[in-house]
């Protein structure tokens, strides 16, 4: 705990900076977590390039990041929540706040830093055998999780992913999990449908490919591009009855769609938001290996090069999702902890 700790912080649009920071202090509530990764989100990437994510508008200084990993430095004072030692995941949300979101002000800082104070109620405590970059996902993942199940039970069922970006990916791996007797995974690149493949997909179509798609006929879509065309093309590859979750978070104000196919197919449209407490379920497939992410990730890089990092998770065509490595504390191991910094893709 002698290292000036450091965190990755939006000043505004295209001025995103790796700052010394104060040490934590915990309210007695709180433990102080060593930071080991971090997963660079689509909301990092908005705050960093717009000073903004959807109406969440960056009018102070903000410390970026909400998928995380690490290990309890101090436990939290009153008793709650895991001892020191404890490798964890986090679950970002409080009742009305979220790590890293601008939507109120004072914004909620983030949590890409060497060392943050937490409420002891957003920790998980990680089951033996799953490893700190693993658990750096359980975030996404969950958000992922969630959007599986707002359709239902999806066992036997043909589904189609649109957009195979981290989430979609994860979306087939949950997909695949929950037994789906059939996924199809789309997107613009080669490398999600690759990784789409790896994580489970039986096999893939290149999103510009309207027919191909069209004539999946899926039981389920998950629409987890957040663009209109993939909107509109989700809908048109459902079969009747079938249902359309809009995963991919869509720009505001009213967007053009198909909606009398929507009706006379009788699709149920579903919308899907973050998650509830699907973390623990991930958490736990995670470790028991029946739930396969680790072809999502495809850098790593020092926090030091956050900026980077960002440049990096913006291009869909080159990476997936994109892990900042903080410290990995009291000398604990993860896959690429002897490696300089990876790329797979």
């Amino acid at each position: 705990m002698t290292t000036t700790p450091i965190a990755v912080v939006a000043h505004a649009a295209s001025d995103v900076r790796v700052e010394e920071v104060p040490e934590p202090t915990p309210a007695a509530h709180e433990a102080v977590v060593a930071v080991a990764y971090g997963g660079i989100c689509g909301s990092d990437l908005h705050y960093w390039q717009h000073g903004a994510a959807g109406e969440s508008i960056l009018r102070a200084p903000m410390v970026l990041g909400h998928e995380v990993s690490g290990v309890v430095a101090i436990a939290a004072a009153d008793g709650s929540g895991p001892a020191a030692g404890t490798p964890v995941t986090v679950h970002p949300a409080t009742p009305d706040s979220y790590l890293g979101s601008a939507a109120r002000l004072p914004h909620q800082d983030g949590a890409f830093a060497t060392r943050v104070a937490l409420p002891a109620t957003m920790l998980r405590a990680l089951p033996e055998g799953l490893d700190l970059r693993t658990a750096a996902l359980a975030e996404p993942a969950a958000v992922a999780w969630h959007g599986v199940g707002q359709a239902g039970d999806v066992r036997g069922m043909r589904a189609l992913v649109i957009g195979s970006g981290p989430i979609g990916a994860l979306a087939v791996a949950v997909l695949r999990h929950h037994g789906a007797a059939e996924i199809v995974a789309s997107d613009l690149h080669e490398l999600p449908l690759r990784i789409a493949r790896e994580v489970g997909a039986d096999r893939t179509i290149d999103a510009r490919d309207a027919d191909a798609l069209a004539a999946v006929e899926a039981d389920v879509v998950v629409e987890s591009s957040g663009t209109l065309p993939g909107l509109q093309t989700a809908i048109r590859s459902a079969r009747r009855g079938g249902t359309v979750v809009l995963l991919g978070l869509q720009r505001s104000g009213d967007v053009a769609v198909p909606i009398a196919t929507a009706i006379t197919r009788e699709l149920h449209l579903v919308g899907s938001f973050r998650f509830r407490d699907e973390i623990d379920e991930v958490v736990a497939a995670l470790a028991d290996g029946s739930l396969h992410v680790a072809p999502v990730v495809t850098h790593v890089l020092g926090a030091a090069d956050a900026l980077a990092g960002l440049e990096v998770a913006r291009d869909a065509s080159v990476s997936s999702k994109v892990l900042l490595r903080f410290a990995i504390p009291d000398g604990r191991r993860a896959a690429d902890d002897d490696a300089d910094d990876e790329t797979r893709a």
